[in-house]
């Protein structure tokens, strides 16, 4: 794994060329898109060319359909030769140091930066928004800079997402705000300095990274000293007690927070509720997203943007039409009466948060007033998550009506504890007997085409590659006659 230890120079960003290895991921990409709307050289990698590498090149970035040494050196030869032109090259914590252009890289003597070395720099040279936490990273940064861009803020936007209103998983404003999601499965949260931060809550989910969750505490109370304001959830007992924000926000009445969302109404369309501002009623605000998480991620978004003196008329005008971000219970289709849902769950905590969203919208009625099923279909991801929360997944499930299991997507581990699939499925159907195991892809995808009835709602939960099956189970119902009823 790549060292995230200090920088061995400044970042440079008056015109010196950045090299991205694996530049099609969703954090390296979106940094990518950052540097190349300045107008700097961007070059990078990836296996695996994608819309969102495309998307890169349109903004004039070069990139390279495999891993090869020859790619370090790629302006050096654009440019006749400059030893000048030498990149300064990215990584993240996935490149190990016997990757092929790391290996050059070093031997050319470029300075080598891990990704959250370019964030930091970024969020360094302007005032930033961090928004960090266990869950809800995604969510709350696509609101905040959501809200902050229809206010006229116009912030720069760096997040783990893609959101329709700006096209992808980044954008370059104008003003002097940065809003970006702060990572903390690798530690790598605490090199940032933020004018705002934000915590929405503090779990261990990265015990391939953490043995404690007191560790995990200590990552966030560093990244805390380098704030200059805290907005913190005082729902949650450890960010209340831990952290002590210096601006709280809650979903309780009683919470004494400086922002609380009362009188709640969950709809299949949506949420309201009432908020209210150190005391005084704001007003009534439509949420677009299922789930009081999402309430609970909304409300972090508009302590912000009342920092930042955005009005409480702007922010409920416009949030009605946001779209959400890709990936968080996005929804891929309805054919024959049944709802595909996308959604990047893969803890405990947010599996039981999206399936009490489905409960929500399972209240939406159908046209042809059929009952609705939940089926979660999961793909356990990491072998250490699995291992170490195997108890707390065990419980996460109750609500489903149906539980697939497969195979435990590495993302890069080894399985030195031992743990399978299959085991993680037992443990759910000792609370849910509703739960079957199908161990690839292929095997769900041949289940799920021949077993789903009108009314299904099939959320797919994954931060692997489960969701890839998704527009082939779909297509099995695609050309399903309808009920005559549903024609006229």
């Amino acid at each position: 794994m790549f060292d995230l230890s200090g920088l061995s120079s400044p970042v440079d960003f008056s015109g010196r060329p950045f090299h991205f290895i694996g530049i099609g991921g969703i954090g390296m990409s979106a940094l990518a898109h950052v540097l190349a709307c300045r107008d700097l050289p961007v070059s990078g990698s990836d296996l695996r060319l994608s819309h969102i590498t495309r998307r890169l090149e349109s903004k004039g970035a070069y990139v390279f359909n495999q891993q090869q040494a020859e790619n370090i050196s790629f302006f050096t030869h654009l440019h006749g030769g400059e030893a000048t032109q030498l990149p300064q090259v990215v990584c993240s914590t996935a490149i190990g140091e016997d990757n092929v252009e790391f290996a050059e890289a070093r031997a050319l003597g470029c300075p080598v930066f891990h990704r959250s070395d370019i964030l930091a720099a970024l969020m360094n040279e302007r005032k930033g928004i961090a928004i960090a936490g266990t869950h809800g990273k995604t969510t709350t940064s696509s609101i905040t800079g959501y809200l902050l861009l229809k206010a006229g803020v116009d912030p720069t936007i760096i997040i783990g997402g893609e959101v329709s209103t700006w096209d992808g998983n980044a954008y370059e404003g104008k003003s002097d705000y940065v809003v970006a999601e702060a990572d903390e499965s690798d530690g790598s949260l605490v090199k940032l300095s933020s004018h705002i931060g934000v915590i929405t809550n503090i779990e261990l989910d990265h015990p391939d990274h953490y043995s404690s969750l007191d560790q995990v505490v200590d990552i966030f109370e560093q990244f805390v000293a380098k704030c200059g304001t805290v907005i913190g959830s005082v729902d949650c007992p450890t960010v209340r007690d831990r952290i002590q924000p210096a601006i709280g926000y809650s979903l309780d009445a009683n919470s004494g927070a400086d922002y609380i969302a009362t009188n709640i109404t969950e709809l299949a369309e949506g949420t309201t509720a009432e908020i209210i501002e150190r005391g005084e009623s704001l007003g009534m605000m439509t949420v677009p997203l299922l789930g009081l998480h999402n309430l609970s991620n909304t409300l972090a978004a508009i302590a912000v943007a009342r920092q930042l003196g955005v009005s409480f008329e702007a922010i409920s005008q416009h949030l009605p039409n946001f779209e959400g971000a890709a990936r968080r219970f996005d929804h891929r289709g309805l054919h024959n009466e049944i709802l595909f849902i996308d959604d990047y769950a893969h803890h405990p905590s947010e599996i039981t948060a999206t399936l009490a969203a489905a409960e929500v919208q399972r209240s939406g009625k159908l046209p042809s007033g059929m009952p609705r099923k939940v089926v979660a279909v999961f793909q356990p991801h990491r072998y250490s998550r699995a291992f170490t929360l195997l108890d707390e997944f065990s419980t996460a499930f109750g609500s489903a009506d149906r539980v697939i299991v497969t195979d435990i997507y590495s993302a890069g581990e080894t399985n030195t504890s031992g743990i399978t699939g299959e085991q993680v499925m037992r443990a759910i159907a000792q609370h849910n007997p509703h739960t079957e195991y199908q161990a690839t892809l292929q095997e769900v995808t041949q289940t799920l085409a021949t077993t789903l009835s009108p009314g299904d709602i099939v959320i797919f939960l994954t931060a692997g590659n489960l969701n890839q099956i998704i527009p082939e189970v779909m297509k099995a119902y695609q050309w399903v006659p309808q009920p005559e009823a549903a024609l006229t």
